[in-house]
């Protein structure tokens, strides 16, 4: 039997109640018109969280990965450039998923822990096809200014990852100049993994592979099931969409929609604030670069002489808390720690603080 715990890790994290007994509701088929509004309605929900007019706006049935992949897949070819920000893990999976397209990729790297340094990305290469970010750094809790590139892109095509960042922290796609960009359902949107919200521009839209590497995530043959399909009175079957998730999603988006995503931010960003002064006033050290720490995943050092791994086992065996290691060389001496969707609050803050003084004591 499983057994409930709580998800303070990188994600997933606990749903929104919302969420959940959305999963239970009756199951629809993907061309059924009950299911086709709450989509269209998932939709536009989507493009107020991402703060864009993008009609070609959807959730992809498949997790925040396969949104990467669908974002270079649909713009990059043989002969393409591709600039690429790396300042973590997901820096380099967006190097390694776009070299897959055969284009010529120049990986911009930085420091592990610092943000993204506009300048030096966009002074890599003198024209490339496409600019790519993380704005929401998941393995260091690091957050970047997607303005700053947006402003400076010229011709190019900018590409943002907001995984993390979507639901948590302030996005405006449109205003930063975004022409791509993904996230996840399973962090701060608060529903369950699976699906990746996606957006893409008219303008990147008109330079898209027209027939690119992988048939299923071909923005071409998805627009004719979902975001530019709306209201078209037709519907062009692609694959078998997972309709109760989009319901899920739906709801998620509805809970966050109707608090407000002012309000929204700034419990995030209270919940973020409390658990890393808490942390600091334990004496431990933060991990990211001051003035640029995501409130929603803050990354703390392992306190010098304590087994990480022994104290994340202790947390989920006695306390049923999920929180995550670090990753590559920082995997054993780096914890991060989630307060994301339904779990920004000041009571989880809390309860993870005491879990950690039990256990370190």
């Amino acid at each position: 039997m499983l057994r409930a715990r709580t998800l303070l890790g990188p994600g997933p994290c606990n749903p929104y109640p919302e969420a959940t007994v959305a999963l239970g509701q009756p199951l629809l088929g993907h061309l059924d018109p009950m299911f086709l509004e709450v989509l269209d309605e998932t939709s536009d929900r989507l493009r107020t969280v991402f703060g864009t007019g993008n009609r070609r706006t959807l959730p992809l049935s498949a997790t925040g990965s396969a949104g990467m992949e669908a974002a270079f897949v649909n713009t990059l070819g043989p002969g393409d450039v591709a600039v690429v920000a790396v300042n973590g893990l997901f820096g380099q999976r967006m190097v390694d998923v776009a070299s897959r397209t055969g284009a010529e990729v120049v990986a911009v790297e930085h420091e592990w822990g610092q943000p993204v340094d506009a300048d030096r990305v966009l002074s890599a290469h003198p024209a490339p096809k496409v600019i790519a970010a993380v704005h929401a750094e998941t393995s260091t809790g690091v957050e970047s200014d997607m303005a700053a590139l947006g402003a400076g892109k010229g011709d190019a095509l900018l590409v943002a990852d907001c995984v993390t960042s979507l639901g948590g922290i302030p996005v405006a796609l449109d205003e930063w100049g975004v022409d791509i960009a993904y996230s996840g359902s399973q962090k701060c949107l608060g529903v369950a993994p699976g699906l990746a919200p996606f957006t893409i521009s008219d303008r990147a839209w008109e330079r898209r592979i027209e027939k690119p590497q992988s048939w299923y995530l071909d923005l071409g043959m998805l627009g004719g099931y979902a975001g530019e399909a709306a209201g078209s009175g037709g519907r062009t079957y692609h694959h078998t969409a997972p309709t109760g998730m989009v319901v899920s999603l739906h709801a998620g988006l509805g809970r966050v929609l109707e608090e407000g995503l002012p309000a929204v931010h700034a419990r995030h960003a209270a919940a973020g604030g409390a658990l890393q002064a808490g942390l600091v006033e334990r004496g431990m050290r933060l991990f990211a670069a001051e003035g640029h720490r995501l409130p929603e995943l803050t990354t703390v050092w392992v306190p010098e002489g304590v087994d990480s791994a022994a104290v994340r086992k202790r947390l989920l065996d006695e306390f049923s808390i999920e929180i995550g290691g670090g990753v590559g060389q920082y995997a054993a001496t780096v914890w991060r720690i989630g307060m994301m969707g339904h779990n920004a609050r000041p009571d989880t803050v809390a309860t993870v603080l005491a879990a950690l003084d039990a256990v370190l004591a």
